[in-house]
């Protein structure tokens, strides 16, 4: 297969429009890649994101090739399972609050030039990470991060931006009750843990979440390993320490913070809590989370450094 749009015959463009930027996003992508010679076929722009899966599952069953993309990480989260495992190449248009897989596979925000990309770019193989039957493409976690996800609001969004999420972070450390948790990993490749008055254990795939931050400074989206932190509850000085980090990944190396790599482990936690699985609460613990390698196929920029061109491996 051709590494430019896949040599794909039939392409399809689906926008949520209630995505920040979607409305206006909608026309001003389809003259873009109209311009760029994109063979756009069958065209959708969802006002109601709840329809987004049902619209990308009809897309995929009439033989679309490439499925054009615009929203945020939410959007992709939601339609993720219909395309795990299949020949079908993603293109992405970012056009949410944080857009942290775009990020991580370095496309770029501007809407002319992510249509640039889906023209031209390369086709990748990505991993996606496995929360159960759950597939999701940047991070499941428990703790603080599903206080983040009940204090964000479409509202505090859109007034906000990617300042939403810290704000909706500090709302949910007041609020946040300690737990402990026990990680137990079946590869045999760390002995169980256990941990006590946790403040948050997160499960990356992807580099990013929360509108920028690092999953883990070295982290990679084809390396066929998770991420796993654990970090405790501590003084608020240190939580604040903490936080400093974040942006970097940093914080990954500071007391009260354990880290490990690894393709599958299993979460246990005391008491038992909702996951946070991008952005949506989906199931609870415990909870089995492993890698699903290779699993989407998605176009970059030919110069990203994200993952492996299709076909490498």
């Amino acid at each position: 297969m051709s590494a430019e749009t896949g040599g794909a015959q039939r392409a399809a463009l689906v926008v949520n429009t209630r995505s920040r930027t979607g409305e206006k996003a909608f026309f001003l992508a389809l003259d873009r890649l109209h311009a760029l010679g994109v063979p756009l076929g069958a065209t959708y722009a969802v006002r109601d994101p709840a329809r987004l899966p049902e619209t990308v599952s009809e897309v995929l069953n009439e033989g679309c090739e490439l499925l054009i993309l615009g929203g945020g990480d939410g959007s992709v989260s939601s339609v993720v399972d219909s395309l795990a495992g299949r020949e079908t190449v993603l293109g992405l248009l970012p056009l949410g609050t944080a857009n942290d897989f775009a990020r991580t596979l370095q496309i770029p925000s501007d809407l002319a030039a992510a249509c640039d990309v889906v023209a031209k770019g390369q086709v990748v193989d990505v991993d996606l990470g496995l929360a159960g039957g759950n597939y999701y493409v940047n991070l499941a976690s428990v703790g603080l991060g599903v206080g983040v996800t009940q204090a964000l609001s479409a509202r505090l969004k859109r007034r906000a931006g990617a300042l939403a999420y810290p704000v909706a972070a500090i709302q949910a450390f007041l609020s946040h009750e300690p737990f402990s948790a026990r990680l137990t990993f079946p590869a045999g490749d760390h002995p169980p843990v256990e941990h006590e008055r946790l403040l948050q254990v997160a499960v990356g795939n992807g580099r990013f979440y929360g509108g920028g931050m690092v999953v883990a400074p070295d982290s990679g989206i084809d390396d066929r390993l998770l991420d796993v932190y654990a970090i405790e509850m501590g003084r608020h000085r240190d939580l604040l320490g903490v936080a400093r980090y974040l942006k970097s990944g940093d914080f990954v190396r500071r007391d009260g913070v354990s880290h490990y790599q690894t393709p599958k482990v299993v979460l246990e936690t005391d008491p038992d809590l909702p996951v946070n699985i991008d952005g949506e609460l989906v199931a609870r613990t415990p909870q089995d989370f492993s890698v699903a390698d290779n699993a989407l196929r998605v176009l970059v920029p030919r110069n990203s450094t994200a993952a492996l061109y299709d076909g490498d491996r």
